[in-house]
């Protein structure tokens, strides 16, 4: 056994690789292994002579092999040490520059309209998406007849044939939060309604689920001429151009009278909009002065109060001031589309003192 020992170890401790120490295994411990083969010799002894040759030789087995796990070890230490000699790293230099996360267009743009009117008196007003008829029609003056209500422009929900209560929509537009703004804080009131809204369209420029933002003022002295300067103040600031020009063309909207389509003066440069100057206009929202009829849905006197309302597409506006040609690219966007737009960490824009991080 002491020839075994020797001759083992003395092995081991000159294998060069984990190649060689493997046959070394094989050739102690394996099935036809030497150690084996004494040990399956310990059958033909005496109880005599297995009580000593037993120990003898599990204490040899157990040597080589700890011999084998440790000289294993040592060889993959070396090897490391290697590696490390070959692809040294210097720890110190600067790590290079990771992408953080990007802000969504819409998020981006409905946090930069909110800011603008929220410094121009404006609270943030806010509606379930899922309306009922009256809310969404019938308080806003829009007849039972009107396109608007038919089920080829609008999502109605489901009802089972018992089910009575009265219809309910996927709100068509912000309008109803405007109402629920009116019948819970009355007048004077002067509130924004951004959020979703849903019609049954898509195309480049439309799609079924878009957002849109609201504005109402109500008090006893609001005319169009508060209404023009509010408009031009927000695209001022929210387009970036020292002069704008509005252009207001007579319009018809059932919850407004007089109602007014509002154009913003703009011109074609090399295929690119340009908004401020030029000799083009483009539609960019509608508003009006607050029907009778709606002040009185939301529990209004229009004897006492009057005030201006107007709408536009936090999408739309977003694709204007970005250049971005598609609306459906919203939704089908990643991450490099997204920088290619320079959407980054937001700057929310104040009418006070331009960008704040």
């Amino acid at each position: 056994m002491d020839d075994l020992r020797q001759k083992y170890l003395a092995a081991i401790a000159e294998a060069k690789g984990e190649g060689q120490l493997e046959e070394i295994r094989v050739a102690a411990l394996g099935k036809k292994g030497e150690i084996a083969l004494e040990m399956r010799k310990l059958g033909q002894m005496s109880p005599e002579e297995r009580q000593t040759a037993g120990p003898a030789l599990n204490a040899l087995k157990a040597e080589v092999n700890d011999a084998i796990l440790a000289r294993r070890s040592g060889l993959a230490d070396a090897a490391l040490d290697e590696r490390l000699k070959a692809e040294w790293l210097d720890v110190t230099l600067p790590s290079r520059p990771v992408r953080s996360g990007t802000v969504h267009p819409v998020s981006q743009v409905t946090e930069e309209v909110t800011a603008l009117f929220a410094d121009m008196g404006f609270s943030v007003a806010e509606g379930p998406q899922v309306e009922t008829d009256w809310y969404n029609f019938d308080a806003l003056n829009i007849a039972s007849h009107h396109p608007a209500r038919a089920e080829m422009d609008t999502f109605y929900m489901a009802r089972a044939e018992e089910d009575d209560r009265p219809p309910h929509v996927l709100r068509t537009h912000t309008s109803p939060v405007q109402i629920r703004s009116m019948l819970a804080q009355g007048a004077p009131l002067r509130v924004i309604a951004p959020g979703r809204v849903y019609r049954a369209d898509f195309d480049q420029t439309h799609t079924p689920m878009f957002h849109q933002v609201e504005g109402l003022a109500l008090d006893t002295d609001i005319s169009m001429a508060n209404l023009k300067w509010v408009l031009e103040e927000f695209c001022r600031a929210f387009f970036e151009v020292d002069d704008v020009e509005l252009r207001f063309r007579a319009s018809h909207f059932p919850f407004t009278e007089p109602s007014a389509e509002v154009d913003i003066r703009c011109s074609w440069e090399g295929g690119a909009l340009k908004l401020g100057e030029g000799d083009d206009w483009l539609e960019i929202l509608g508003s009006g002065m607050v029907h009778p009829n709606v002040l009185k849905a939301g529990g209004i006197d229009p004897e006492v109060y009057q005030g201006f309302a107007f709408g536009m597409g936090i999408d739309r506006i977003a694709m204007l001031k970005y250049g971005i040609p598609d609306l459906r690219a919203f939704f089908e966007s990643d991450l490099r589309w997204l920088r290619h737009y320079g959407f980054a960490s937001t700057a929310v824009p104040t009418m006070r003192g331009g960008l704040t991080a």
